[in-house]
C-alpha cells in the first residue's frame, strides 16, 4: 500500500485515469509465473479501484453503463480473468485454490459516483448493519468445486485462515481460542454449518447473528454533527428506531431481525412473540459463551499516530498525550485537527 499511502501513484481526480491496476495486475502475473514452478504460493492480491478516489486505466474508462465505479469494476474483472487464465496456462489451475471477496459493504456515503450497491441491505461501510458487514464470495478451485453452485454457509475473512490451514494439511493452533471455520466441507461438500458471528464496531459488540437470526444490541449509524455534515451511511434508508444517530442501548430488550424474511432490517420481531424469546434465548447463551473466552489484546498501534492510517479517529487531540504503543512503534504522535 505504500504507492496509494504516499499518493505517489497519479490518481486523476478530474478523468478518474490512473494505471494503478495494471502495476497490481502486472505483479500478480510476475509472481505467479516465478512461484507456479517451483514451489507452493500465497498471494494476497487486495486491489483497491473501487474504493474512493475511485479509477480506472484508459482502456476501460467510460466503457460501463455504471460511470466511473462500473469501469473500475470491469477492469478489475478483467485482471483476475487474466491471473485464472495464466494459472490454467500454467497447468496449476487444479491445484490452485482462489477466493474473491471484499472487506466491507459498499461506501454508500461514496454512492453513486464513487461507491457501490449494497442491493436489499441497510445502510453500509462503517455500520454494523448487513448493508456494512456482507459481502460477495466467490471460490474457484477446478476439479475440486463444481461450477454453478450457490452455498448459504455463512462465512467471515477470518474464516480463510483456518481453511489455508486445512488446505495446506495443517492444524490450527491449540493454545488459543480460533474464530475462523474450515470452509472446505462447505465448499467441497455442500455441508451447511451452523456458527454465530459477532459484529464489532471498535471493542464494543453492536450485534451478532446465529442462523437466521440477528440480534442488535446497540444502533447507531453516525452522529448527528456529521449527518448534518452531509455524511450519510444510510441513504434513502431511514428506519425508526434502528437507523439512530445517537449510541442506542438494546442490550437489555435487544432488537432482533429474521434476515431470511427481512434482509434489509427494517421489521424487528415482536418482543412479546415465541419467534423472539427462543431467538434470543439461544443468542444470548453464544454471546456469553463468547465474552468468558474473549482475551483483550494488546492494541499493535497506535491509532492516534498519523502514520498508522493516514488519519486518526476524533478525540486524539482531547487526550492531549500519545496512547501508549509497543516498543516496537515509536512514541510520537501526530494530532488530528
Amino acid at each position: 500500500m505504500v504507492g496509494r499511502y504516499y499518493e505517489e501513484f497519479p490518481i486523476n481526480l478530474k478523468t478518474g485515469e490512473a494505471n494503478l491496476t495494471q502495476i497490481y495486475l502486472q505483479e500478480a502475473l510476475d509472481f505467479i509465473k516465478r512461484q507456479a514452478r517451483r514451489r507452493p504460493f500465497f498471494l494476497y492480491w487486495a486491489v483497491d479501484a473501487t474504493h474512493a478516489p475511485v479509477y480506472a486505466s484508459k482502456p476501460f474508462l467510460g466503457t460501463s453503463r455504471r460511470g466511473r465505479y462500473g469501469d473500475a469494476v470491469r477492469e478489475i474483472d478483467d485482471s483476475i480473468g487474466k491471473m485464472l487464465q495464466l494459472l490454467q496456462d500454467l497447468r496449476v489451475a487444479d491445484n490452485t485454490f482462489v477466493f474473491f471477496t471484499s472487506d466491507n459493504g459498499a461506501a454508500l456515503i461514496s454512492a453513486p459516483e464513487q461507491g457501490g450497491s449494497n442491493g436489499p441491505f441497510l445502510c453500509g461501510k462503517q455500520t454494523t448493519f448487513e448493508g456494512g458487514m456482507r459481502e460477495p464470495a466467490l471460490a474457484w478451485w477446478p476439479g475440486h468445486i463444481a461450477a454453478g453452485q450457490v452455498s448459504h454457509q455463512l462465512g467471515s475473512i477470518m474464516d480463510l485462515f483456518t481453511t489455508s490451514l486445512a488446505l495446506a494439511g495443517l492444524t490450527p493452533p491449540s493454545d488459543r481460542a480460533i474464530d475462523g471455520l474450515n470452509l472446505l466441507p462447505a465448499l467441497l461438500q455442500g455441508q451447511l454449518m451452523d456458527r454465530p458471528v459477532f459484529y464489532y464496531r471498535g471493542d464494543t459488540l453492536m450485534a451478532a447473528t446465529l442462523g437466521q437470526h440477528k440480534a442488535h444490541f446497540w444502533t447507531w449509524t453516525n452522529s448527528w454533527e456529521n449527518f448534518r455534515q452531509g455524511m450519510d451511511f444510510c441513504p434513502g434508508q431511514n428506519v425508526s428506531g434502528v437507523t439512530t444517530h445517537t449510541l442506542e442501548d438494546h442490550t437489555k430488550l435487544p432488537l432482533i431481525f429474521h434476515l431470511g424474511r427481512d434482509p434489509g432490517e427494517k421489521f424487528p420481531l415482536s418482543f412479546a412473540s415465541t419467534e423472539y424469546q427462543e431467538a434470543l434465548s439461544g443468542i444470548a447463551q453464544v454471546v456469553q459463551q463468547h465474552q468468558e473466552d474473549l482475551v483483550p489484546g494488546q492494541p499493535q498501534l497506535n491509532v492516534c499516530n498519523w502514520a498508522v492510517m493516514n488519519w486518526a479517529p476524533p478525540g486524539c487531540e482531547k487526550l492531549g498525550k500519545c496512547l501508549t504503543p509497543p516498543e516496537s512503534i515509536p512514541k510520537k504522535c501526530l494530532w488530528s485537527h
